[in-house]
């Protein structure tokens, strides 16, 4: 039996195959930098790629996306499914919020720097379905000081999600970039993001 019969098909594989499938480019990192799928949705690029962390001898993967975008009105959120990242977001001057929505109140912590703004932003039906279609959830805005040291100009912030290990399922990759699609229209239908695109290249 061959490797590709015991493992599955390699990332490699699954990530061309999402980039012909969405129209995004896949970009061979090579060894060292690491493959990623850049995908334009509107006028923002999406970029879905690997990082990973070293915990003393060992090496755990996340599965990214990220897309800078023009934030208009500073407003942010984090949401996740309950029973992960206990007491995260305290620190960031965000409140644990309720959406008014059972079932996801129920399956997520939302946390967000507005009430009015986080409930109106959850009242998208296909965002909190796309949501619910993922197994492992951390989705949010952070601040251009964000973890990774992207050089971001002023007023820029980074939607992102990201989750432990490797995502190669194209279903779950193509729902994200969805996402990512209908976070950002619809942060720009409430006035929390601009258009115009913010020229960063991750």
């Amino acid at each position: 039996m061959g490797l590709r019969e015991l493992f599955g098909p390699s990332k490699e594989e699954i990530w061309r195959q999402l980039s012909a499938e969405i129209g995004a480019r896949f970009v061979d990192g090579g060894f060292w930098r690491g493959d990623k799928v850049q995908a334009t949705v509107g006028e923002w690029t999406v970029t879905l790629d690997i990082y990973t962390v070293h915990a003393g001898n060992a090496h755990v993967h996340y599965t990214r996306l990220r897309a800078p975008f023009v934030n208009a009105d500073g407003f942010r959120f984090l949401v996740y499914r309950t029973g992960l990242f206990s007491g995260l977001g305290r620190q960031l001057g965000m409140q644990d919020l309720e959406v008014g929505f059972p079932d996801f109140d129920r399956d997520f912590v939302v946390k967000g720097n507005n009430e009015t703004l986080v409930r109106w932003f959850f009242a998208d039906e296909r965002i909190r379905s796309l949501l619910h279609e993922q197994p492992e959830v951390r989705f949010e805005v952070v601040d251009d000081e964000g973890w990774f040291g992207a050089s971001f100009p002023d007023g820029v912030d980074e939607l992102r999600f990201q989750v432990r290990g490797v995502i190669k399922d194209v279903g779950l990759l193509k729902q994200l970039f969805t996402l990512f699609s209908a976070t950002l229209e619809r942060l720009c239908a409430m006035g929390s993001a601009y258009r115009n695109p913010p020229g960063v290249e991750l």
